[in-house]
């Protein structure tokens, strides 16, 4: 079907032109082998000149392994000096030699080096083909692709043809493909293509024959840089000529030409030689499609195909790639037509399930293509426009404006917006909570992310654990601990908020670092009051804060509770291990209760708890150094026999 469509086109030459030939003579110029535009005087080049000298079998063998020695040094302008003694004498190195030397100087990543590997491919080419090898001539493209100098690679190409070597399409066609997409030179890569397809014809060569890569190649070409109808065509006759099957992309870029220039009959002839070819996705034939009519600035047509397209798939999503959302867009703000948009976001969510995902509405891909080409304000607009339609607003033209607050920062903007999008009852997903929540901390933005935890309450989402470890982390991090209470009190009776007695102490430790101390004692009992049980970390925080500020005498209240319920491993009350013993032992020390430092010391022996002497009689010397027992034993005995026993402990009556 596509031959009998296409094939009774006329046979023509490609009808784009362009010369070649300065680009080369710009690359090859200065080199020693460049061709010479101006003659010197006609009394120089009368002048007699030497014959070559004719070289001896020997002196060649000699030449061959000199040639071979200097490349095996890398001595690149030697070697290529004997080549040139070679070849001046009308003869080659050896077929290996010969290939291993030009594959030697396309290597090299210089530009006077890839002229010299040029010229003697080209050399080999006209002199003596049968020596060049295909992975010679290879690897000289690929340098020339790596370099992305293009003019050479199609001039070794067309000397290849002129002089009948012929090579495997497939060892040179994609990287003449790759340096033509590079430059930009496709009418160039179409007359290459052209005349290898007419001699794979001729000479009925079938390794000359392009694959589909490069056929599509010439046709994007034809149909995207060109715009020539007549050219394309010839690329589709060309395809049915050499038997080359087509896919979507070849049908997709004629839909793309056939769109630009008005010519819907053509189209439709195209439609139906893609169901003849059993191609039922239909995506990239009508995003070529889309970008023809946008580049025509036929917007009704883009519209139409958008939404047939959701007609034709039952609603189902049309999966277009941002780049199209891209061309949509640009297309009708080009042309102020923002009302044109909210239209088409109102039809499209008409056609669309109920059930589809937020990011492959039209909608979301719309609004996207707005926010990511720098027009958020636009895509504002289209909102206000389709408020003003009185059109539904699906989450799918929220979303993306969500998320550029998000980017941005705006959290209070973000925060507002998710109440209009509540109000108007709609549900976010818990991922744009948690995005929006984590942007909103780290802006330190924190009553923009408690109300949206709220909301995410309100909402009944089900997985509130991740938002409300960020809040949590981040009110911490930012020495908030008074926020944290407040929160953590308003959430805490929330099955979907794990609390445990870790997010208590974060608090308590927080408030005591900050000196806040009657806040961590007023958060302590409000922990114990809601059945929360204390473990070791809240107590030490609780005693670094009191010595902090040198409340040694609240350390002793806390003891006195804690003595009571210790263990050694913490199952059947508070673990009592060497931190927290020796929190103890150095506050009470500092504080002179030493009846309590025995108890400590007593408790430590009996769960075999080590304690370091030295550290408490270093604070025993720093705060109590005049304390005399005399004056003690008149005031008060028990405290006098404590002393007396700390003392003989730790070593300080010697």
């Amino acid at each position: 079907m596509w031959r009998k469509t296409f094939s009774r086109l006329p046979n023509r030459p490609f009808s784009s032109t362009s010369s070649e030939i300065p680009t080369l003579y710009s690359f090859l110029q200065p080199s020693i082998f460049a061709l010479n535009r101006n003659p010197p005087p006609s009394s120089l080049t009368n002048l007699p000149t030497p014959p070559p000298k004719t070289l001896t079998l020997s002196d060649i063998a000699s030449l061959e392994t000199s040639i071979h020695n200097s490349l095996l040094t890398s001595d690149t302008d030697e070697a290529w000096k004997l080549f040139k003694t070679l070849t001046g004498s009308s003869t080659f190195p050896n077929r290996s030699l010969t290939n291993s030397l030009i594959t030697h100087l396309s290597s090299i990543k210089d530009v006077h080096n890839l002229k010299r590997a040029f010229a003697s491919v080209v050399f080999v080419v006209e002199k003596n083909p049968g020596l060049l090898e295909f992975e010679t001539v290879e690897a000289v493209l690929e340098s020339f692709k790596n370099a992305n100098t293009a003019a050479p690679a199609f001039a070794l190409i067309r000397a290849m043809f002129k002089n009948r070597y012929f090579v495997p399409f497939g060892i040179w066609g994609n990287v003449l493909v790759e340096i033509s997409r590079k430059n930009g030179i496709f009418a160039a890569f179409l007359r290459v293509f052209e005349e290898n397809c007419r001699i794979a014809r001729d000479e009925k060569l079938e390794f000359m024959k392009p694959d589909l890569a490069a056929c599509n190649a010439a046709l994007e070409g034809c149909c995207c840089q060109l715009e020539s109808l007549n050219d394309a065509e010839k690329v589709v006759e060309t395809m049915s000529v050499m038997g080359v099957r087509p896919n979507e992309s070849s049908f997709g870029f004629l839909a793309y030409l056939y769109a630009l220039k008005g010519l819907e009959e053509k189209i439709i002839e195209l439609e139906e030689l893609m169901v003849g070819f059993g191609f039922g996705d239909k995506g990239v034939f009508r995003s070529n499609l889309i970008r023809g009519y946008v580049k025509a600035g036929n917007l009704d047509s883009v519209s139409t195909t958008i939404l047939r397209g959701l007609r034709e798939g039952d609603g189902e999503c049309l999966c277009f790639g941002e780049e199209t959302y891209g061309e949509v867009v640009k297309g009708f703000l080009q042309n102020g037509s923002i009302k044109g948009l909210a239209t088409l976001i109102i039809e499209a969510q008409k056609l669309e399930p109920s059930d589809v995902a937020v990011d492959r509405t039209v909608g979301y891909g719309v609004i996207s293509a707005c926010v990511n080409i720098g027009l958020s304000d636009k895509a504002h607009s289209i909102l206000d426009e389709m408020n003003a339609q009185e059109g539904f607003l699906g989450l799918g033209v929220y979303v993306p404006i969500l998320k550029a607050y998000c980017k941005e920062h705006r959290t209070a903007e973000a925060t507002q917006l998710v109440m209009d999008i509540r109000n108007s009852g709609l549900e976010l997903d818990v991922e744009n909570y948690d995005a929006l929540i984590e942007a909103s901390m780290s802006s330190q933005d924190f009553q923009s992310a408690l109300s949206l935890f709220r909301d995410m309450r309100e909402a009944r989402v089900s997985d509130l654990k991740s938002s409300y470890l960020t809040i949590m982390t981040g009110l911490m991090e930012n020495h908030r601990p008074e926020l944290m209470a407040a929160f953590l009190d308003e959430f805490v009776e929330d099955p979907r908020v794990e609390v445990g007695t870790h997010d208590w102490n974060s608090i308590i430790h927080a408030f005591c670092k900050a000196g806040r101390l009657e806040d961590a004692r007023r958060t302590f009992r409000r922990m114990i009051f809601l059945q929360f049980k204390p473990n070791e970390q809240t107590y030490l925080s609780l005693i670094s804060g009191y010595v902090s500020l040198e409340k040694y005498f609240s350390v002793l209240m806390l003891w006195n509770e804690v003595k009571r319920n210790v263990s050694a491993d913490g199952e059947k009350g508070i673990k009592f291990d060497h931190n927290l013993a020796d929190a103890f032992l150095y506050a009470l020390v500092k504080g002179g209760f030493f009846d309590a430092v025995m108890q400590v010391v007593e408790k430590s022996q009996e769960m075999k708890i080590f304690v370091d002497k030295w550290r408490y009689k270093h604070a025993f010397m720093e705060t109590h150094k005049k304390l005399k027992v005399a004056k003690l034993r008149r005031r008060n005995f028990r405290k006098m026999e404590a002393l007396v026993a700390f003392k003989n402990w730790a070593g300080l009556n010697a």
